[in-house]
């Protein structure tokens, strides 16, 4: 996510929420598709079942996100985390249509909207706050998935970030302007 000087909370959030799709995009491109699937361990979720959990989660918190309580009648959140989609496609289908609802139902809002109040599970939460939860959610799972791509791909992992021991190096690209900050 390139550094741009804003005032708009609602354009920081979209900015904030592209940065995250993209990171965990990036980081599910660096294993082979059995690997999305993989669990370190009968207790973990693999990248599929945090993708069908956000998916979820966005389905459920996005869908006529002013109107009705972000936590929908019809979401059954304990099947989030069996079952993924077989396929990569599928998967990644899954995912697209999780982040459109995002991005539709903060499309149309205006800083005169981050006031209102929404409901989640019943909890009054301002809009602002509503947004702050889920940017914290779905951070805290980019992070799992970055987690799990790097331990899958290994040796054959490409840094999403500054590389380790290159900090200096990354600096001096910053300065002349080769990368962006982030």
């Amino acid at each position: 996510m390139a550094l741009k000087f804003t005032t708009s909370y609602l354009e920081d959030s979209v900015a904030l929420f592209q940065y995250y799709k993209k990171l965990a995009e990036r980081a599910m491109e660096q294993v082979a598709d059995g690997q999305l699937f993989a669990t370190l361990d009968e207790e973990n979720n693999s990248i599929a079942i945090i993708v069908k959990h956000m998916a979820g989660n966005m389905r459920s918190r996005w869908t006529d996100f002013l109107t009705t309580d972000g936590e929908k009648p019809d979401r059954d959140r304990d099947t989030e985390f069996v079952a993924p989609p077989a396929t990569r496609e599928a998967l990644l289908e899954v995912w697209e249509d999780g982040w459109s609802r995002v991005f539709r139902a903060l499309e149309p809002l205006s800083d005169a909207d981050l006031g209102r109040t929404v409901t989640i599970r019943g909890e009054a939460h301002s809009v602002t706050q509503a947004i702050n939860r889920q940017v914290a959610h779905y951070a805290h799972h980019v992070g799992q998935i970055v987690m799990l791509a790097k331990h899958f791909a290994h040796d054959r992992w490409r840094s999403l970030s500054v590389p380790r021991n290159r900090s200096a190096e990354f600096n001096r690209q910053v300065a002349a302007g080769e990368r962006s900050q982030r």
